[in-house]
């Protein structure tokens, strides 16, 4: 018998200063049974960084052919791919293709660095990627904020992240490994 998902609730208030974007979302995470605590938090920051109203989470670990979240316009085009952890670079060549704007989000601490120096060569021509590093401890103190009912609120400026619950107020740690061109 197959393990079902887990689901989480989260309630998240986005003070987006730099894109003018303020809004609060009721979310649904549904955790795959193979999915860490740390993962599905750095999916919830995915979604906190790009929140648009099409933003959605896609089945990520249980369909290859989907991202962790993305955002499709009226017409059903991807305008907008996000992966999260250390994708196999076949994966982002391929969803380069498909959608406008491809991001990824990794980490993983030193996995990540080695990840991104195996990669980087395979994707320098891909125009409309964007590769951020989310350093470990933030990660770490992402994933200690998970709870099945969570109330976070994000706040964007100068290109700074912070993400709070009622007794937390973690600055988040993201450096940009390669821009979209």
């Amino acid at each position: 018998m197959a393990l079902k998902a887990t689901i989480y609730k989260a309630d998240v208030q986005i003070t987006d200063l730099d894109r003018h974007y303020y809004q609060s979302h009721g979310l649904t995470l549904a955790r795959h049974p193979s999915e860490t605590d740390e993962r599905m938090m750095v999916r919830l920051l995915a979604f906190m960084l790009h929140a648009q109203e099409r933003l959605a989470f896609g089945r990520g670990l249980s369909t290859a052919d989907e991202p962790d979240l993305w955002e499709h316009d009226l017409g059903g085009d991807i305008l907008r791919w996000i992966d999260v952890g250390l994708p196999d670079p076949r994966r982002l060549v391929k969803a380069c293709g498909r959608a406008a704007s491809v991001e990824v989000i990794a980490f993983g601490g030193r996995q990540a660095t080695v990840w991104w120096q195996q990669a980087q060569t395979q994707l320098t021509r891909l125009r409309n990627l964007r590769v951020r590093l989310l350093d470990e401890a933030s990660s770490e103190a992402l994933a200690a904020l998970a709870g099945r009912s969570m109330r976070l609120q994000c706040t964007i400026q100068d290109g700074q992240v912070w993400v709070a619950d009622d007794s937390h107020n973690l600055a988040i740690g993201l450096t940009t490994l390669r821009e979209a061109k």
